[in-house]
């Protein structure tokens, strides 16, 4: 059997699509574009704003995904084909060059200012019938789900304005090999591309009218469509999950996330660390990085030194290290909790950017209070 020349064949499918639903119009204007550039003589590979429609690996990815998840076929292919290749971001997902000195006091100073700590202020007063009540049902502080949504999107003003499906459909089929981990992350961005169409498939909802970040995060908390999968909740109880304009479902959504994660109630994030110099063996110490494995007995060993409630953790801790370009480090005792914070965001300054935006917002409100 002759191979099937798959371009041609989405062609035809996009052209009975479209009688039947306008919208998929502009991918078969865009294919007949492409086909004459390519005639031209002016078309090769896939160029800045290239419809995927042309890609074969693409147009495969959507056969298949229609077929595993029960899918209408003629769909998933017109609304894929309808992405486009944005060049800028295969850059953005590229790690920092090697020596780049990370600076805590710099990461933290693009977070913690007047502007977000007055939003979030306004924020909390606004809603905090609803961080009470996730409070109290998923054991999650109203200051740690306020940093999160104030470091994420500043509670709202900035959710992105990649449009979703390019920004997926560019790091599933164009990840920059230059990556590291390039094999592994272009897995991830499939399957949140993935999750992305079959969600929308089965809400009947439009997936190119949703705009995000460049990684294809969305509304207030910036959810990853798994996530908004796996841990969105309609927090306020109308009938559907909406993280763009309920704030009140992306609060409930942000202290679910947390609690799946293992959040602990009651349990601080982190603790002042200091070091007796003869002891310290701070290679050990950082070894398994942020993951919490010491005990406070052999935190102490090790020549790490705790105070105060510290001395009673119960549980694991692990040395957070925060660079601070060509001055000294600082650092704390993360526990399980801190480390909890960096499974929205596997970094150690992110959780100790949300951690003090919380503070900071809180500080405010109860000034604001007159407590």
């Amino acid at each position: 059997m002759a191979p099937i020349n798959l371009p041609a064949f989405f062609t035809a499918v996009f052209a009975l699509a479209v009688a039947a639903h306008p919208v998929w119009a502009n991918a078969q204007i865009g294919i007949e574009k492409n086909a004459a550039a390519k005639a031209n003589g002016k078309a090769t590979g896939s160029p800045a704003g290239a419809l995927y429609a042309w890609r074969e690996d693409a147009m495969r990815f959507a056969a298949d995904l229609a077929e595993r998840r029960d899918l209408d076929p003629a769909w998933a292919s017109a609304q894929l084909g309808q992405a486009v290749l944005l060049p800028r971001i295969p850059k953005l997902v590229l790690p920092p060059a090697v020596g780049t000195p990370k600076n805590w006091r710099v990461y933290k100073s693009r977070f913690i200012d007047p502007v977000r700590i007055g939003a979030g202020a306004a924020f909390w007063r606004t809603h905090r019938e609803a961080l009470t009540q996730a409070e109290k049902e998923y054991g999650v502080p109203a200051q740690i789900i306020v940093g999160i949504i104030g470091v994420e999107t500043i509670y709202g003003r900035d959710t992105g304005n990649f449009r979703v499906i390019d920004a997926l459909a560019t790091l599933s089929f164009d990840f920059p090999i230059a990556h590291p981990r390039a094999a592994e992350r272009q897995a991830f961005f499939r399957s949140e591309l993935e999750q992305f169409l079959t969600l929308h498939h089965r809400a009947g909802s439009d997936p190119l009218a949703v705009r995000g970040s460049y990684a294809g995060a969305m509304g207030l908390p910036q959810f990853m469509p798994s996530s908004w999968v796996k841990y969105a909740v309609d927090f306020d109880a109308d009938g559907k999950v909406d993280l763009f304009t309920s704030p009140v479902d992306a609060i409930g959504s942000v202290a679910n996330y947390l609690k799946a994660f293992g959040w602990q109630t009651g349990m601080p994030t982190h603790y002042p660390v200091a070091f007796d110099a003869q002891k310290l063996d701070k290679d050990a110490l950082l070894l398994p990085d942020i993951l919490p494995t010491f005990s406070v007995a052999s935190f102490a060993a090790k020549g790490a030194v705790l105070e105060g409630a510290a001395l009673s953790h119960s549980g694991p801790l692990a040395l957070v290290e925060l660079q601070n370009g060509q001055d000294a480090a600082s650092y704390v005792a993360g526990t399980e909790n801190f480390y909890v914070i960096t499974r929205y965001n596997w970094s150690s300054y992110y959780a100790m950017a949300v951690i003090e935006l919380g503070r900071e917002v809180a500080a405010a409100v109860n000034r604001s209070s007159g407590n």
